[in-house]
């Protein structure tokens, strides 16, 4: 799978042209992500209308932004218009984007999130002719969107809802060994509830022989997460300590950058030759991720060309 919208200072337009490019070289999935530039749907729409094949999944949609009838909506309208199955991913999101960008409360996350997961999966297979919410006097018009319902989770309550209500559990930029642990918590939480573990999905950042534009692209990825709870012991025990540090000092992001050793990369991410990424990649499947959606650097290679046509599905 490719994921795309992802918010960095490429083109906005960037993430049409890497989904216009997945589709060519086969690649059977393209994840369309929300955030403060696309409307995940619209650019789902969009990315159904350059595309010939590729499934679509739209989000992960912040549940504390949107109400679960409107993220079903979106996804039904985008299936009708694009003639295709369309899945919904569902996250907590965080308070800079909940709070500072949409001005809206980010309270209770885990609550609400397993309260929407729940809703939307009732409403992802209701029917035409059935009341559109319980209750209400309109009728369903469109169909069922057709898609996958995947929760991010990091936590232990919300991986509880993504073992209650998901198809697929998605990671954010993790390391092998978090994708271990990650998926341990999973099944722990599937086998006290009685019910299939989902699959287990991880976005992560990837350059197949970055130039330096690509592997500063990947690095500003990697600074949002060096605060984040969870995260930064992980990038302490790779040997990141001082700036793990700084960023807990409130230092800005740009300095953070300039702190951060490219080897860092290689802690959550797809970086090097050809060889060395497909050996991580083999680490990450041996850890227990069941799926990988690539986030191909596109600043010093448009459009990922060079990464997603050496990582192309066989």
């Amino acid at each position: 799978m490719v994921a795309v919208g992802r918010e960095d200072d490429s083109p906005v337009e960037e993430p049409l042209r890497v989904a216009v490019l997945a589709d060519r070289l086969g690649y059977r999935e393209v994840w369309a992500g929300e955030g403060p530039t696309w409307d995940s749907f619209v650019l789902a729409a969009a990315i159904g209308a350059t595309t010939e094949q590729v499934a679509l999944t739209a989000g992960p949609v912040p549940v504390s932004v949107r109400d679960p009838l409107t993220i079903v909506r979106g996804a039904a309208s985008t299936a009708a218009v694009t003639g295709r199955p369309v899945g919904v991913a569902l996250g907590t999101s965080s308070r800079r984007v909940v709070e500072g960008v949409h001005g809206r409360p980010r309270t209770r996350p885990a609550a609400a999130l397993a309260e929407s997961a729940a809703a939307v999966r009732a409403l992802m297979h209701s029917v035409p002719g059935e009341p559109i919410v319980p209750g209400s006097a309109f009728p369903r018009r469109l169909p069922p969107p057709g898609g996958t319902l995947t929760v991010a989770a990091f936590g232990e309550r919300a991986v509880a809802a993504a073992v209650a209500h998901a198809d697929r559990m998605l990671l954010d930029v993790v390391s092998p060994e978090q994708v271990r642990m990650l998926r341990d918590r999973m099944l722990s939480a599937a086998g006290k509830a009685g019910r299939t573990p989902p699959r287990l999905t991880a976005w992560l950042p990837a350059a197949v022989d970055p130039d330096p534009e690509s592997l500063t692209q990947v690095l500003r990825s990697v600074v949002g997460y060096l605060a984040v709870p969870g995260y930064s012991d992980m990038f302490v025990d790779a040997g990141f300590a001082e700036v793990v540090e700084l960023a807990a000092k409130g230092a800005d992001p740009d300095t953070l950058l300039r702190a951060l050793p490219p080897e860092a990369a290689g802690t959550v991410a797809l970086v090097g030759d050809a060889d060395t990424v497909r050996a991580r990649i083999a680490a990450y499947a041996e850890a227990g991720l069941d799926e990988i959606a690539l986030v191909p650097a596109t600043a010093g290679d448009p459009a990922g060309e060079r990464t997603l046509t050496v990582l192309r599905p066989r």
